[in-house]
Parts: C-alpha cells; structure tokens; sequence
C-alpha cells in the first residue's frame, strides 16, 4: 500500500516563531515527530511519504499516488486538519485521523473514515491489517498506555530535514501533576513513562548520521517528571556529547521545581541544556490554589526563576490570563514580574478551556463553556464566560502583551537574563554552533531588518552595544533572541487596535469590532 502522511499547517502566532525563522532560512521550528514516528511502525512493505505543510504544498500528484492517507494533529490545528481530510475525501482516498486532537474532539467532527484514538503504538499493527483487507472500524482506542520501550526509531528519511531550526526526540510521556487546565494528563496519564537511556542516544546518532548539527528539542510534557530517570539521562547525555565534541545544544519543557534540585540543575548543564519552558501561570498565587498549579506555590517565582537562570539555561514562560481569581491588579502585576524575572519569551495567553479537561468539565457544569475552543491562547478568543468582564480581560490581555513585547522592555529582559547566565570569567564556551551558515545569515538579516530599516533601529543598537561590550561571552544567545524578538514586535504590531466588545452569538462568542 502507498501510506500518504500529512501534517495540518498551524495558523500564525506568537508560538509559531515565522517571522524569526525567515532569518535563518527556515519554514518551521519542529517536524512532525508524531507522523515520523507512525511511519516507523508502519509495514515495512508499504510504500510511504510524508508531506508537511508547514514546509510545502500538498500537491494533487500526491494525493493521485496514495491509497490511503494518515494525518496526525493538536487541537489548533483542527480548520487545517479538516479542510485536508475532506480534499482527501473528495477524492476518493480512505483518511486516518489521530494524535492529540483526536483525543478531545468528537470523531464524527473530524470527518474522517477511520479514528485513532490514544497512542499508536498498540493500535498500528491492528489498523494496518484492517486497512490491507478492506475491513478497518470506524474508530480505534487504545485500551492502555503503552510502555516507551515499544515506540521505534522515527523515519527521518521523510522529511526535508534543513526546512527546520530543531529536531524533535521524545524521551518521556505523562506529567505527574494535575493541573486543571492541563489536557496533557488527560491523554498521556500522570504517571511519566520514558525511554530508555539507550533508545535516546540512539535517535541522537540517528540524527548525527544525518548530518544534523543544531539544536535538539526534548519534547516531553514533563522532563523532570521522573528525576531520578532525568538525571541518568543528562549523565548519559553529557558523555555522549563528550565522545563525539559535538555541539548539539537541547531545549526542553519541564516544572518549576527543577529549582530545588541543584543536582539535576547541574547535570542538565553538564549535558547541553540551554533552554526550558516552564508553565509558570500566573503571579497570584490564589490563581495557582484555584487551578490545582500547587508546585508553584510556596516559593519565590522570582527567585526559582533566577536560580535556573544562573545555571546557564534560558527559561521561556507560560503565563495564563482569565483565571476566575484574577482582579483588576492582574496584568500590572504580570507585566511587573515578567519584566523582573528576566525571560525573555514570555508566552502570555488568555485562558482556554480544552475539551477533556478538569476546566471544561467544571465549567460546563457551571453554564460557562462556549464552545470546545481552538487550542490557541495567545489569540483573544473565549471559549467560556470568565468571571471578570470579557471586554476588560480581552483590553487588559492586549496591553500585556504591547508593553512586554515593546523593544526597550524585551530588551531590558533579555539584558537581564545575559547578566545571570553569561559564563563566569574562565568558564569553558563553546563557539562552534554559532558559526554555522544558518546563523550567520540570522545576523546579518538582523542587521538589515532590525538595524538599518526597523522602526525601533536606536533600541536594537543600544542593546546590540551592550551585548558586544559587556555581554560578549555569550553573544550568540543575545543575538538569537534580538531575532527572536523581531517575531514578537511584528506579532504584537498586529493586536487589534480597536475596543473590542464581546457578546454571545449562536452559543459562541464574538467580536464585533
């Protein structure tokens, strides 16, 4: 059989980095690790290819090629994901739905002839079968969740690997916390399931033997869900990277608890770490009582923050606006401690009530739910009625974002975070992974762009001033984020201008301008 896999293009957001990613040449962040992954699975007798269209076009001589084609997505990516499976279907081809969205959203609403429902380890072999003998069910669910050990090596040998800025390698699924906006424990559990450390470096020399050079995602809901397995990876990380001088730097996503383990801290460092996304919510801390976000509190955020900044690793933040707890204060206090914690990819979003989730259930049965959403929280559409007057959380949102995304604030944070994380006088730096093609072409687009023809061009040379004379020792992490910070400008530069007011319409709700 010829398996035609698709990947549904994502709208433009703050999350999707285009803007930045035109700089080095680039047409998206990550590819499909999920699809890769499926496709490994899949029969080795069966012809496949991969089409994302994030990076390029679906063509018809594609579709003409396939005989049945498979798509895999998140909830934001569902008006792309449908419009494919009815082109598909349009055609005659059988269409395959699953991953994350499939997961959360009603399967008659995703059109599809064929459903897959949680992970596709134990369900592939089944699926595949069936579809060879003209017998496949309309939906497949797994019964359990599968142990990492049974996932494979993903294909790499179907995507367009120098189209993104950073390969994807899952180590672990699950989160043991129990957030209640969180649909991640939903699907993948609470209890952190991961690979072994053997499975990781092999997917790492895959990657090498293709010739990859750059930076690696660790793509897991929760890194240091299980400390004890983190820490004997980053052991494990830090020898491979010393066997072969390579200068793979990882980026990754974990809690903010990794602040009260020194070691690990240490050992992430050790390994290449440079960056961590941290979901840090809010500054109130009645807001992370309220949303069952208890790690968080009984701490300094501040402070957690800076201690993982002195460790040499980037923290980029997730920040929730609508809680039922927030107040009038909220978006000063949220711009005071994004400004003051020093990250500079500050990710603020209104908040989304995801099918699935504790939220929606509550707040269905509160009267309050709209709609299932569109799994995008940096736009500012509701899917239920908060507590604090919509017009008002929707203005005071924008402003939020206006003031930390102005240069000379986004500026001063990135300044911030340098001063924290720059290497002490003596330290070891590598500089290899900055003199690459792809970066050099960053900074002097960067020049042109920012420096020569942006309309805040005095910011960008005071800041690009400091950065050569009192921050060059880590010049390439300051020169990373001012592209990084194009992205967001031109984002913020496209907020809606106009008092918005809100109201309900057809049991959603909408904007009349």
């Amino acid at each position: 059989m010829n398996a035609l896999l698709i990947y549904p293009e994502f709208s433009e957001t703050y999350w999707s980095f285009k803007h930045a990613l035109k700089f080095l040449g680039k047409r998206a962040a990550q590819p499909p690790l999920g699809l890769m992954t499926v496709a490994a699975l899949l029969p080795k007798s069966w012809s496949k290819r991969l089409v994302d269209t994030n990076v390029e076009r679906l063509r018809d001589r594609d579709l003409d090629w396939a005989d049945v084609v498979l798509l895999s997505g998140m909830h934001i990516q569902r008006e792309s994901l449908v419009a494919l499976v009815d082109r598909c279907r349009a055609r005659g081809l059988r269409t395959v739905v699953g991953g994350p969205i499939a997961s959360s959203i009603p399967a008659e609403q995703l059109r599809a002839d064929h459903v897959v429902i949680g992970e596709a380890e134990s369900l592939i072999a089944d699926l595949a079968r069936d579809l060879e003998q003209g017998v496949a069910e309309p939906i497949y669910q797994a019964s359990e969740r599968p142990a990492m050990e049974t996932s494979p090596l993903p294909d790499l040998s179907l995507i367009k690997m120098r189209r993104y800025s950073t390969m994807a390698v899952q180590y672990s699924r699950g989160c043991p916390f129990n957030c209640e906006f969180c649909d991640i424990i939903e699907i993948y559990g609470r209890r952190p399931r991961t690979k072994a450390v053997a499975q990781v470096l092999a997917e790492l020399d895959q990657l090498r033997a293709a010739g990859w050079r750059e930076a690696v995602f660790i793509v897991d809901d929760n890194f240091i869900g299980n400390k004890a397995r983190a820490k004997e990876l980053c052991t494990a990380l830090a020898q491979w990277r010393s066997q072969y001088k390579t200068s793979f730097d990882f980026n990754t996503e974990a809690s903010l608890n990794l602040a009260d383990d020194p070691e690990l801290m240490q050992l992430m460092k050790d390994a290449g770490f440079v960056s961590v996304f941290l979901g840090i919510e809010t500054p109130d801390e009645s807001g992370l009582v309220a949303s069952n976000k208890l790690q968080n509190t009984r701490r300094s955020l501040l402070e957690s923050v800076a201690i993982i900044q002195r460790y040499g690793m980037q923290v980029m933040g997730g920040f929730i606006l609508g809680f039922d707890t927030d107040r009038e204060d909220i978006f000063d206090r949220m711009v005071d401690f994004i400004q003051d914690s020093g990250i500079p990819i500050a990710m603020v979003g209104l908040l989304q009530a995801m099918p699935g989730t504790q939220l929606f259930r509550r707040l269905w049965r509160e009267g309050r739910i709209l709609d299932a959403g569109h799994g995008d929280n940096t736009s500012d559409r509701l899917n239920f009625l908060p507590r604090m007057d919509a017009t008002r959380l929707v203005e005071g949102y924008r402003s939020v974002l206006r003031r930390i995304y102005s240069c000379e604030a986004y500026y001063d944070r990135v300044k911030l975070y340098l001063s924290r994380t720059q290497p002490r006088p003596g330290e070891r730096v590598s500089r290899q992974r900055w003199m690459t093609r792809a970066n050099v072409r960053a900074f002097v687009t960067s020049i042109i762009r920012q420096g020569l023809f942006g309309p805040q061009r005095w910011s960008y040379w005071k800041f690009l001033l400091a950065a050569v004379t009192r921050y060059h020792r880590c010049f390439g992490s300051a020169m990373t984020l001012a592209v990084m910070g194009y992205h967001f400008q031109v984002m913020t530069q496209k907020l809606p201008k106009e008092h918005c007011e809100y109201s309900l319409h057809g049991g959603e709700l909408s904007t009349n301008s």
